[in-house]
C-alpha cells in the first residue's frame, strides 16, 4: 500500500475512534477542504471546530467500500453513518503530500 492510502487510512481509524488530535494530525497547517454542498474548511483550527462536537456525541463513523490510489491522490468511496438518519455514500479525493493531507473534496 503507498504511504498516501496509509496516511488516510490514519485518518480514517482516528475518525472512527473520534480521536480529534489524531485526526487533525494527520492534515497539513494549511489543509483544504470542499465540501458536498459547495462550502469550504481551511486549516487545522477549522477542523477542529467542526468535527470536535461530531466526535464528542461519538455517532460518527465512515467505512470504505472502494479505492483507487494514483501518485498523491487517494479516492475512496465511503459510507458514513451517524450523520443522517440514512447512510451517506460519498466519493472524496484526498492529496497527500509530505505524509500530510493537504487537500480533500468530497464529491457527489
Amino acid at each position: 500500500m503507498s504511504e498516501p492510502a496509509l496516511v488516510v487510512d490514519r485518518q480514517l481509524a482516528a475518525y472512527n475512534n473520534h480521536d480529534l488530535d489524531a485526526f487533525v494530525a494527520t492534515y497539513a497547517e494549511d489543509v483544504s477542504i470542499t465540501r458536498r454542498d459547495g462550502s469550504s474548511l481551511h486549516g487545522r483550527e477549522a477542523l477542529r471546530a467542526v468535527y470536535g462536537p461530531m466526535f464528542a456525541a461519538g455517532r460518527c463513523r465512515a467505512e470504505i467500500v472502494g479505492r483507487l490510489t494514483e501518485g498523491d491522490r487517494v479516492v475512496d468511496h465511503e459510507v458514513a453513518h451517524g450523520l443522517a438518519a440514512d447512510p451517506v455514500r460519498v466519493l472524496v479525493a484526498y492529496r497527500v503530500r509530505d505524509g500530510l493531507i493537504d487537500r480533500v473534496d468530497f464529491l457527489g
